[in-house]
C-alpha cells in the first residue's frame, strides 16, 4: 500500500498524507447511547485498522477512554480515529453524548469540515442533537444521518427517517433500501419503492446545476445513476442534501457504503472555511488558505495529561506544515473574545515560544508518530506545556491568533475544600491543569466567601472533574454548599456616636466623632459628607473618619456582610491636641457606623441574576411556574430563533439557582437551557434571611 492509498485490509502504520483534498475530517455526533464510538469502532474493521474484537494488530485497544469513561460507562472526551478508505485519509472525531460534555462536541465541529448524525433505531432525535443540527446548518457544514443499532427489538427505521425529516427537514432522504438486516441497494435504482425512489431522485435533481434535467425527468425521461449519484455529491458537499445511511454495527451492513460516501461526497479541507485570523495585539492578520507551504496557523482542539509524556495537544492544522522538534509559537488570547474576566482568569492570555516534542497520530490509548503534518490534517503534538485548549500555533516569525470558537458558560458551581491541608498546594496546580484542558470549566476564587468554585456544565461534568482531580493528580477533596455573596444595608436613618478613648502612658488615644446615616437607592452606593463646623474634627482627621467608616462597612455591622447604599454625613466630634490621631479617628468612624445601625436596624441584600431560559413552547407555563417558586419575577417571553421555542426572562435570586443548571436539565428532559447576568441586590424577605447560614 502506497502512503495515500487505502481502503480494507491491515493498516500497520499511521496514514501518512501530503495533499490536503486527500483528507476528510468528520465529527460523529449524536445522543448518548446512540452508538456513536460502536459506529467509529465498525468503520475502523471495514478499513482494516482493528480486528473485529476492536484492536489493532498489536493488541492495542481503539476507544480512548479514560478510567472514569470504564466506570461511568459514557464518553466523556473527544477522541480522533484515523482511517484510509479508497486513498483517502478519514479522520473520524468521536464526540461525547452526553450534554455536560459539550464543550468537547464543540471542539470536534471545530477541527472538522463534515458531519455523521448517528441516530439510534430504537430511540430517535433528541433536542441536544436538533440543536446542534441547526448549529451545524448555520454554518453549512455537510452531514448525513446514520442510523444505527438496526438489529434492537424496537427498532423502527422507517419511523426514525421520518421522525429525523420531523426534525431535520425535508432534504433528508435516504439513499438506500434496507430491508432484512441487509441493503438491498440504492433507492435511485429499480431496488427501491416508487414514493422513496421519487423523493430522493426529486431531491437530487432540484439541488442540480443541470437546469434541464428536472424537466426531463418529468417528462418521463430515464436519468442515469451515475449522473444521479454524481449530483448526489455535489448537493452533500454542499450541504443542501443530507443522506440517510443504516449501518449495524453488528454485522458490519452499510459501513463500506458509509465510507464510501464520506469520500465520494464529504468535502476536503481545501473547501473548508477558514477561521478568522488576527495578530496577537489584535490588529487583522492575513488571509490564510489549506497551504502546506503556507504559514504555519494551527489550533489546539484539545489538550490531555498523560503520565509519561506530560501536556499532549491534539491539533487541527489550517495552514502550513508542522514539523517534530520545531519550535512554534503559542498564542492564548481567549479574554478578547470571552468578554468576561472571569474566563480571563481560568485562561489568562499568553504569548511564548516553545519547541514541540514529537508529532504522532493517535489511535486508542497509543501514539504513533508521525514525520509530519500538512495543513488539513490532525495529529498529536507534545511537549507543549503551556498550550491550552483553543490556543493558536504558528510560526515564531509570524505570530497568528485563530479566533476561538464558542465555548458554552457553565452554569453550575460546584464548591470545593481539601480533605488535608498537605493538599492545598497540589490542588492549585491541580485545577490550573484541569483548566488547562478544559475551556468549559471557570476556576472561581471568592475573595468575599473564601470558596474554591468550580463553574461546571452539569454534575456529570463536576464528577469527572473530581475524579481527574483525584486520580491525576492525587489531591482528595470534598463537596460543600455554595455560599452567596449577600450584602446589608440600613433600613432607615439614624445617627451614631463613636468614641474611642485610651490612656496607657505615654501617648493616649483620642477620638470623638457624630455621624447622620440614610439608606439611598438600590445601586448608589456610598457617599461621604463633611458638615463639621468650627474644626470640632481637624481638617487632617476628616478623611479618617471616611476610611473608618468605610472599613467598618467591608466588615459589616450586623450580620458579617458588605454594607452598600448609605450616605454618611459627619456632623461633630471632638479631638485632643496630643492624642488624637488617625487611627483613633478610623476607629471612632467605624464605631459610630455600627452605634447607627443598632439604632435603624439593618436588613440584608441577596444578588439577583437576570435569567434567559430557552424552551420549547410545550414546556413554558412549567419553567414560569417553577421560576416563580424560586422567588422569581417573569419579566416577559418571546419567540426564539429556534423553530417551535421561546425565551423567557426572570430576575431570580442566586441563592435560588446554586443547583438550576441540573434541576432545569431533570424538568425539561434535557431540552432546555439557559444564560444568566448579573442584575443588582433585592432585600432578602424575613422568612428567607433567618434560614441563611451567616459568616
Amino acid at each position: 500500500m502506497s502512503k495515500e492509498s487505502g481502503g480494507s485490509g491491515s493498516q500497520a502504520g499511521p496514514p501518512v498524507v501530503t495533499r490536503p483534498e486527500a483528507i476528510r475530517n468528520v465529527v460523529v455526533v449524536g445522543a448518548a447511547g446512540s452508538g456513536k464510538t460502536t459506529l467509529v469502532e465498525r468503520l475502523l474493521v471495514a478499513a482494516g485498522v482493528i480486528n473485529r474484537a476492536g484492536s489493532t494488530e498489536d493488541g492495542t485497544t481503539v476507544c480512548d477512554f479514560e478510567e472514569v469513561e470504564h466506570r461511568q460507562r459514557r464518553s466523556v472526551a473527544l477522541a480522533l480515529a484515523p482511517l484510509v478508505h479508497r486513498g483517502v485519509k478519514i479522520n473520524l472525531l468521536d464526540t461525547p453524548g452526553y450534554v455536560d460534555f459539550v464543550g468537547e462536541v464543540r471542539a470536534g465541529l471545530r477541527a472538522a469540515d463534515c458531519a455523521l448524525f448517528v441516530v439510534a433505531a430504537n430511540e430517535g432525535v433528541d433536542e441536544p442533537t436538533r440543536a446542534l443540527w441547526r448549529e451545524c446548518a448555520d454554518v453549512g457544514m455537510p452531514r448525513v444521518v446514520v442510523v444505527t443499532k438496526l438489529d434492537h427489538a424496537r427498532a423502527d427505521v422507517d419511523g426514525v427517517v421520518a421522525q429525523a425529516q420531523g426534525a431535520f427537514g425535508e432534504r433528508v432522504l435516504p439513499v438506500h433500501l434496507h430491508e432484512g438486516g441487509r441493503l438491498v441497494g440504492l433507492i435511485t435504482d429499480d431496488h427501491g419503492h416508487d414514493a422513496q425512489r421519487a423523493a430522493l431522485i426529486e431531491g437530487i435533481i432540484e439541488e442540480s446545476e443541470d437546469e434541464t434535467l428536472m424537466e426531463r425527468y418529468v417528462g418521463g425521461e430515464q436519468i442515469d445513476t451515475g449522473l444521479l449519484l454524481r449530483d448526489l455529491e455535489v448537493a452533500v458537499a454542499r450541504g443542501s442534501l443530507h443522506p440517510v445511511v443504516p449501518v449495524d454495527s453488528t454485522s458490519g451492513v452499510g459501513a463500506v457504503e458509509l465510507l464510501d460516501l464520506v469520500v465520494a461526497a464529504f468535502p476536503s479541507p481545501l473547501e473548508h472555511p477558514m477561521p478568522k485570523v488576527w495578530t496577537p495585539t489584535g490588529g487583522p492578520g492575513p488571509a490564510i488558505t489549506c497551504d502546506p507551504s503556507g504559514p504555519l496557523v494551527a489550533e489546539v482542539v484539545k489538550t490531555t495529561t498523560d503520565p509519561y509524556l506530560g501536556r499532549v495537544s491534539l491539533v487541527r492544522v489550517f495552514s502550513g506544515t508542522v514539523l517534530p522538534d520545531a519550535t512554534v509559537h503559542v498564542s492564548g488570547h481567549r479574554s478578547a473574545w470571552a468578554g468576561s474576566d472571569d474566563a480571563a482568569s481560568s485562561h489568562p492570555d499568553h504569548d511564548e515560544d516553545e519547541r514541540i516534542g514529537s508529532l504522532s497520530v493517535p489511535l486508542g490509548r497509543s501514539q504513533r508518530p508521525a514525520p509530519s503534518v500538512v495543513a488539513g490534517d490532525l495529529c498529536a503534538v507534545g511537549r507543549l506545556s503551556r498550550a491550552e485548549t483553543t490556543d493558536t500555533l504558528a510560526s515564531v516569525d509570524m505570530p497568528l491568533v485563530l479566533e476561538p470558537w464558542q465555548v458554552p458558560d457553565p452554569q453550575l458551581p460546584v464548591a470545593i475544600q481539601v480533605r488535608t491541608k498537605s493538599d492545598e498546594d497540589k490542588l492549585g496546580s491541580g485545577l490550573q491543569r484541569l483548566a488547562a484542558e478544559d475551556p468549559t470549566l471557570r476556576v472561581e476564587h471568592d475573595e468575599e466567601t473564601h470558596q474554591v468554585v468550580l463553574w461546571t456544565m452539569g454534575e456529570a461534568h463536576a464528577d469527572v472533574l473530581l475524579d481527574r482531580l483525584a486520580s491525576r493528580y492525587g489531591v482528595e477533596v470534598d463537596e460543600v454548599e455554595v455560599q452567596v455573596a449577600l450584602r446589608e444595608t440600613f433600613v432607615g436613618p439614624a445617627t451614631g456616636h463613636g468614641r474611642h478613648v485610651k490612656q496607657s502612658g505615654g501617648h493616649g488615644q483620642y477620638a470623638v466623632c457624630s455621624i447622620e446615616v440614610e439608606p439611598l437607592p438600590q445601586g448608589a452606593g456610598f457617599e461621604f459628607v463633611d458638615r463639621v463646623v468650627g474644626g470640632a474634627v481637624p481638617r487632617q482627621f476628616i478623611p479618617s473618619v471616611e476610611k473608618g467608616v468605610r472599613s467598618q462597612m467591608l466588615r459589616g455591622v450586623d450580620h458579617g456582610c458588605p454594607v452598600v447604599d448609605i450616605r454618611v454625613t459627619l456632623t461633630d466630634g471632638k479631638a485632643h491636641s496630643v492624642d488624637s490621631s488617625d487611627m483613633a479617628f478610623q476607629a471612632a468612624g467605624g464605631l459610630a457606623l455600627r452605634d447607627a445601625a443598632t439604632r435603624a436596624g439593618t436588613c440584608l441584600l441577596e444578588p439577583v441574576d437576570e435569567v434567559e431560559v430557552l424552551v420549547s413552547d410545550a414546556l413554558v407555563g412549567t419553567i414560569m411556574g417553577d421560576l416563580s417558586a424560586r422567588r422569581g419575577k417573569v419579566l416577559g417571553s418571546e419567540p426564539a430563533r429556534a423553530p417551535g421555542a421561546v425565551v423567557i426572562r426572570a430576575h431570580v435570586p442566586q441563592l435560588e439557582l446554586r443547583r438550576y443548571a441540573a434541576e432545569l436539565r431533570s424538568l425539561a428532559h434535557g431540552s432546555a437551557s439557559f444564560t444568566r447576568t448579573f442584575a443588582g441586590y433585592e432585600r432578602v424577605p424575613e422568612q428567607v434571611s433567618a434560614s441563611l447560614p451567616l459568616r
